[in-house]
């Protein structure tokens, strides 16, 4: 391994690794500053009820990373901010189907820096139990 080191030191000036890594750090800095549109799972509990939702998300790619890498603990959204009806399939009594428009709507306005573009199929949940 020294060896290699070596031969490569001969090469490879140390000056010229140093800004290759600075020129792709400033590169990947710039791009993050454009807008871009991705999936992003979302994770929600709706008075106490946990579930995810898949959501299209638009935003500078700073924020877009920083929800990406930073965002693992749920959003709680109270079952009063939400429209919903009771579930009328059969062995599913007790449950609730929440309308994906207002909770589409309750994730915009906890993601202030993002736009919610979309989101995907909205599991139905256990009919939350008020204390």
């Amino acid at each position: 391994m020294e060896n290699l080191l070596n031969r490569m030191h001969r090469y490879v000036s140390p000056v010229f690794l140093v800004l290759l890594v600075a020129s792709f750090i400033l590169w990947y800095i710039a791009k993050l500053n454009y807008t871009y549109t991705t999936e992003q799972v979302v994770r929600v509990s709706v008075d106490g009820v946990p579930f995810e939702v898949t959501c299209v998300v638009e935003g500078v790619g700073t924020n877009l990373f920083g929800y990406r890498v930073y965002m693992n603990k749920r959003l709680r959204i109270p079952l009063s901010e939400l429209k919903y009806k009771p579930s009328h399939e059969e062995g599913h009594e007790g449950k609730i189907v929440i309308d994906p428009h207002s909770l589409q709507n309750a994730i915009s306005v906890r993601f202030s820096d993002i736009k919610v573009a979309s989101i995907g199929a909205v599991p139905e949940i256990d009919k939350p139990e008020n204390p």
